[in-house]
């Protein structure tokens, strides 16, 4: 196998019969070092600084919504989500019988409730069915003390959806003097198993390295086929979800 790589790497083959013998081998076979066309790509620049949302629906708000989609049916009852309601109207229905919104500086003229979730003694324990949290987390910098208010505030068998950034681009005029952290499957499952029972966390991650080019250069959905976007390989995470639930009986 070494010397299979090294003969390609020092392309001492022909590239018929090296490319026959990485898929006898099963060796991927890749374009050798010069032959790449890198196209539109070739650039310093991305080609939306704005995540995609100027050109159609950027790639990771097409995996954030697949995820809720997916839960849909956990989005009933009383419903607490962050910024706005979009997401709660959207995949909820008439499953909500109370919508909240929780938004940190005053303002927001739907915001129920205004504050920083590390310190929101001001919302009440054992409240809602449901907290939708999108892209959210890696604002917060004491986002262990975030947590433990969104497991205080969870009713008992309330469920929350988080969506976090893994491979990303930060270009947010807005919030990039507060963005913290992003996050890995890893990291995200050792935050969540320190305030929820592990049995009752469930992550998946979206993302191949398709998506995550497309996404770093700001493309949108639209630009891509659907089959490309679906496909999942845990070595490019632009995407990483959460779905956890607090017990019935609090611990």
């Amino acid at each position: 196998m070494k010397e299979l790589v090294k003969s390609i790497a020092k392309r001492t083959l022909p590239t018929p019969i090296i490319s026959k013998l990485a898929q006898w081998r099963g060796v991927e076979y890749s374009l050798p070092v010069g032959k790449v066309e890198f196209g539109n790509l070739r650039r310093l620049k991305p080609i939306s600084e704005a995540w995609g949302f100027d050109r159609g629906l950027p790639i990771d708000r097409y995996y954030i919504e697949n995820f809720l989609a997916n839960h849909c049916d956990d989005i009933n009852g009383r419903v607490l989500e962050i910024g706005d309601s979009f997401y709660t109207n959207k995949f909820g229905g008439d499953r909500v019988t109370k919508k909240d919104v929780f938004h940190a500086v005053e303002g927001n003229p739907d915001a129920t409730f205004v504050g920083d979730l590390t310190s929101a003694d001001h919302i009440p324990s054992d409240a809602f069915d449901c907290l939708i949290l999108t892209e959210t987390l890696q604002l917060i910098y004491e986002v262990r003390l975030a947590l433990k208010t969104i497991y205080r505030i969870l009713k008992p068998g309330g469920v929350v959806l988080v969506t976090v950034p893994g491979i990303t681009q930060l270009s947010d005029i807005e919030w990039k003097n507060t963005w913290y952290w992003n996050y890995t499957t890893l990291s995200a499952q050792r935050l969540f198993e320190e305030v929820f029972p592990p049995a009752n966390i469930q992550l998946k991650t979206y993302g191949n390295v398709l998506t995550a080019t497309s996404f770093l250069q700001g493309l949108a959905t639209q630009e891509l086929r659907k089959e490309e976007l679906d496909y999942c390989d845990s070595n490019y995470e632009v995407t990483i979800t959460v779905r956890a639930v607090k017990p019935q009986v609090t611990l």
